[in-house]
Formats: C-alpha cells, structure tokens, sequence
C-alpha cells in the first residue's frame, strides 16, 4: 500500500468525524504520519470504527 492510498483512507477518516473528535483524528493522524508502524495504527483505527 502506497502513502497516497493511506492519505486519502486517512481524510475520509477524517471527514466522517464530529468536530469534538477531530483533534483526536488529527492526533491520531499524525501519529500515523510519523510512526513506522503506519499500517499497524490504520488497522487499530479501522477496527475501532466498526
């Protein structure tokens, strides 16, 4: 998986949130953006969604 598909995965995120949950996505986000782990911390945010 390339940073373009995470990137656009990462803003629909985003765009579904609440705006009291926004400073948490944008948090979480750039954890995401500098961890090496990017795919590990996508897979717990996928599952935490459903």
């Amino acid at each position: 998986m390339n940073n373009n598909i995470n990137m656009n995965m990462l803003l629909n995120m985003l765009s579904k949130m609440d705006k009291k949950d926004l400073e948490k996505g944008i948090e979480q986000a750039n954890q995401i953006l500098n961890s090496k782990n990017k795919d590990e911390i996508i897979n717990k945010l996928k599952n935490n969604n459903q």
